[in-house]
């Protein structure tokens, strides 16, 4: 077990203090960056795409359309496990550093691609085909974003403050989404619903390329991992880290997977599917609400992600990563019915606090998820550990969460069913966690890390 590290003073504690600063500041800003780019492109499915990319199928059949765009956020989870192996070889190796910033350019190129992409009117059955292939390499870039992200912010920590640390990437995505959110809203504000069904919604795609340009001058600027320099001071790294990681540690890849499971599916409810449910016409199974004030709510709403999930760091600091993050799950599974009952009535003050009250319980299962999965991972394995166990976590939560919610208000008739599925998928992650022996503190060095136990 590590012994804390105290607060250098003078000089070196002060230069030590402004990387550490960088740090949080890079790992923040990128994710921020990288999420808006996801995002977006989960706003425009539940908006705009079905009708420009699956013309045909929207003419005779809407839902099955809506269902089918839906679908296209799905397809790119089932790369992210590719990305996660290949950043996180890359990364175990040659440095976090190198790999983030290669990942921010290659998801920005995919994002602002999409936005000069011809529709379906334009080349035909091409459209559709272009929109998956650069989906999916947004879905290879994610994949590698996370586990560099998190590993930077928590590699450079204090010991007693790694919970903190580590939600700072965390909060970059309720940051992306509240970005992504606004600039949908003002845009549809500016030129309105119909203009921006036909080209504006190409304008947030478009923006990505000067967030890109901010991202990477600031993780430029950030220093190595601490703790990946020291791999490469000692010579420890693996020849074949990928084949040591599932040797030794199978089993904390399957348990960050099964804990990320609920808190992805929720999310994604809240990124793509809430909003479209709201605004979308009463008879297509939705609420008929204005789309406007639906996405200013939203991105309002938002706000409780974020501070949430910066407290769950620190409240993971103090009692505990699995605490933390069951005292979440116990929330999201007491809350994900009521809320349905409170967005049904229609109302933009009733939708606002239901979301705002979901997104609440959303953080305490988030913000401790950076510092949980560094401390279940050997250094010399922890950024394909990481970022595995994410990738397949998202695939079995927020790959489908949006289409699955569709299908089940299309069977039933009723909201409250997709209640009833996060709550099941609470369980499951609640589990998940609970099977994990409490690492908070464990030394991050290499060669004192051992594969955490379990219960």
């Amino acid at each position: 077990m590590a012994t804390s590290d105290p607060t250098a003073s003078g000089p070196v504690g002060a230069i030590e203090t402004r990387e550490r600063r960088r740090v949080l500041a890079g790992t923040m800003v990128g994710t921020t960056i990288e999420w808006y780019d996801f995002f977006i492109y989960a706003q425009a499915a539940g908006l705009v795409l079905a009708p420009l990319y699956l013309a045909p199928l929207s003419d005779t059949s809407p839902a099955m359309a809506q269902i089918l765009s839906f679908a296209t956020i799905g397809i790119s989870f089932l790369f992210r496990p590719l990305g996660a192996i290949v950043a996180g070889a890359l990364g175990d190796r040659f440095g976090r550093k190198r790999v983030l910033v290669a990942t921010l350019v290659l998801m920005g190129l995919a994002t602002c691609l999409i936005g000069v992409l011809p529709t379906y009117a334009q080349i035909g059955v091409a459209a559709p085909v272009l929109l998956i292939l650069l989906r999916i390499l947004q879905g290879f870039s994610a994949g590698g974003e996370w586990g560099g992200a998190a590993l930077m912010s928590v590699e450079h920590a204090p010991v007693g403050k790694r919970g903190f640390f580590g939600a700072y990437p965390q909060i970059g995505v309720p940051c992306g989404m509240i970005i992504a959110t606004f600039v949908v809203w003002v845009i549809t504000a500016v030129i309105g619903p119909e203009a921006f069904r036909e080209w504006g919604w190409r304008i947030p795609f478009l923006l990505s390329f000067l967030l890109i340009i901010i991202g990477h001058l600031i993780r430029k600027s950030v220093e190595e991992s601490p703790v990946f320099r020291k791999m490469q001071e000692r010579k420890a790294q693996a020849s074949a880290p990928l084949g040591q990681l599932f040797r030794r540690n199978s089993r904390e890849v399957i348990l960050s997977a099964l804990i990320f499971i609920a808190n992805n599916a929720a999310g994604y409810l809240v990124i793509a599917y809430l909003a479209t449910y709201a605004s979308r016409p009463v008879e297509a199974f939705g609420l008929g609400m204005d789309r406007g004030p639906v996405l200013l709510a939203t991105t309002l709403a938002s706000f409780g992600w974020l501070v949430s999930t910066l407290y769950g760091g620190i409240l993971s600091d103090r009692i505990g990563r699995v605490r933390t993050f069951q005292l979440g799950y116990v929330l999201l599974a007491a809350w994900s019915v009521p809320m349905w009952f409170m967005v049904d009535t229609g109302n933009i003050y009733m939708y606002f606090t239901g979301l705002f009250v979901f997104t609440l319980t959303l953080g305490l299962s988030y913000g401790p998820q950076s510092a949980l999965y560094a401390e279940m991972f050997p250094a010399e394995v922890r950024y394909s550990g990481v970022s595995i166990g994410y990738a397949i976590g998202a695939i079995l939560g927020g790959a489908f969460a949006p289409m699955i919610a569709e299908l089940l208000l299309t069977e039933t008739g009723n909201s409250w069913s997709i209640g009833v599925y996060i709550i099941v998928a609470a369980a499951v992650s609640f589990l998940g966690v609970s099977l994990v022996k409490e690492p908070k503190g464990v030394d991050l060095n290499v060669e004192d890390v051992e594969p955490t136990p379990s219960k």
